[in-house]
Formats: C-alpha cells, structure tokens, sequence
C-alpha cells in the first residue's frame, strides 16, 4: 500500500502543471535549436564554415547578450522535459498491447536521453559563461576506451537506425499519437500533420550524416576523422549540388524546428 501510494504521488508530481509547463518550455526551446542549427547550415552552403551541429547552436546563443541567462532557461525546460518522458516511459502506456507498450518506451527512454544531452550541453555552456569548449570529441573519447572503434561504429549504426525511425515517423505520422489535435480544426490539423512530416524526415537525414560519419571512422580506426553533423554538412555543400541540398535540409529543420512549437500547444499531458 506504502509503495502504491509513493507511486501515485511521484505520477502526479511529474505529470503536475509546472512540470508540464516546464517540458513544454523544453520542446520550445529544442524548436529554437533547430531553428538555429537550420540557419546555421546555410551559412555552410553559402560558404559560412561555422559549426553547425546542436552544440554550435547553443554556443551561437551563448554569443548574443541575453544568451547565457537565455540557456539556463532552455536547461530548466529540457530538464523538466526529461522527466516528462521518464515519466511516460514508466506510466503512460500501461494500457497498450505489449509490442506497442515496448517500443513507445523505448522512444521515451531515447527521447528523453537525446533532451539530457543537450540540457547537458547547455547547462555546461551557460557555466563557462558562453566560452568556446576546448573538450575533445565524441569520437576521439570513445577511440581511447577498449573496445573504441567498436563502440563508436555502434553508436554510429545507431544514429542511422534512430535517423531511419526518424524519417519512418514522419512518413506514417506516428508522430501525431502524441498529440491532442482534436480542438484544433481542420486546417490546422492537417497544417501540423505537413509540417511533422517534412520536420521529422529532415531530422532523420541530418541524424544520419554523423552516424554514416562515425561508421567510417571507426571502419578506418581513425580518431580524428570529422564525426559531427558540421562536418557532415560541410561535406555536403563539396558536393555538385551541395550548397541546394544544404538549403533544402535546412528548410526541413525549420519544418522540425516549427512542428515543436505545435508539439509544445498540442502534446497530451
């Protein structure tokens, strides 16, 4: 009885209005990241060779005046996002047949890891006061323990796998099953269901450049080939046609960046 009780008050603390508020905050904020990452890649197809990946949009903040106070809010809502989907995970798909239960956790437990991340990301970027961060890469890390180059093309197949759900979502609008559009009407509706599917293929394919990146690198042991999506896309704009493919992509990571907006009004509590 103690241990139900602990249960139900720990569900309602993180489905409680301020924590749900906090998490919508948090897609806001992972909307603006990509609002900037988006940007950031046309600078890239026009020759800009800035970093482009979520990292390099936080530091893109941090740079502007209001911008370190700015990511100790995005910090505060991915955080509170973070709990939201642990707490989906656990809770809120009792009542789903067992396959169904099994994998919209595992998009939780993916979801929620991917927000702490980059609350991670944020929070360490706000502390040095929006200083450039000097840490080795991912890659370079990951080569270094035993078993490194196995690891990192594991991580790398997974980053393609998770870019290929990505895109899969978007194509089968599993996405909306997250959302509450039924006081939305018509037009918007279908509005936020186009803008879902050309977000999450754009963010699908921009997963997989890094993930094909660290495959490579790890099929070539080597540490210090370029792992990130900046790197990805500056490979990209070398290629004929590269600089409209940039554009293109970066149009379909403001799609992404729009439809969190959506997902922040309409995500089921």
């Amino acid at each position: 009885m103690v241990s139900e009780t602990t249960e139900a008050a720990a569900r309602d603390v993180v489905r409680s209005a301020p924590v749900v508020m906090l998490g919508r905050g948090g897609l806001v904020a992972y909307g603006v990241v990509h609002l900037l990452v988006a940007a950031l890649a046309v600078q890239v197809a026009l020759g800009d060779r800035e970093r482009v990946d979520k990292k390099g949009a936080l530091q893109t903040i941090a740079e502007q005046w209001p911008g370190v106070a700015l990511l100790w809010v995005i910090t505060v809502g991915l955080s509170a996002l973070v709990v939201w989907q642990l707490a989906e995970a656990v809770w809120g798909h009792r009542g789903a047949p067992v396959g169904n239960r099994v994998l919209r956790t595992a998009v939780n437990l993916a979801e929620a890891a991917l927000f702490g991340v980059l609350a991670w990301s944020a929070a360490s970027i706000a502390a040095s006061g929006g200083a450039p961060s000097k840490q080795p890469s991912f890659a370079t890390v990951v080569f270094g323990l035993p078993g490194g180059p196995f690891l990192v093309g594991l991580a790398g197949a997974g980053l393609v796998v998770g870019g290929g759900y990505a895109v899969y979502r978007g194509i089968t609008h599993a996405f909306l099953r997250e959302l509450d559009l039924a006081g939305a009407g018509l037009n918007r509706s279908q509005l936020v269901t186009r803008v879902g599917q050309i977000g999450w293929a754009a963010l699908g394919v921009a997963y997989g450049i890094p993930g094909v990146l660290l495959v490579v690198a790890a099929v070539r042991f080597d540490p210090a080939q370029p792992t990130g999506l900046d790197a990805g896309l500056q490979a990209v704009a070398g290629q004929p046609y590269g600089p409209v493919v940039l554009v293109v992509l970066a149009l379909g990571l403001v799609a992404f960046g729009v439809h969190c907006f959506f997902d922040a009004r309409y995500r089921k509590a």
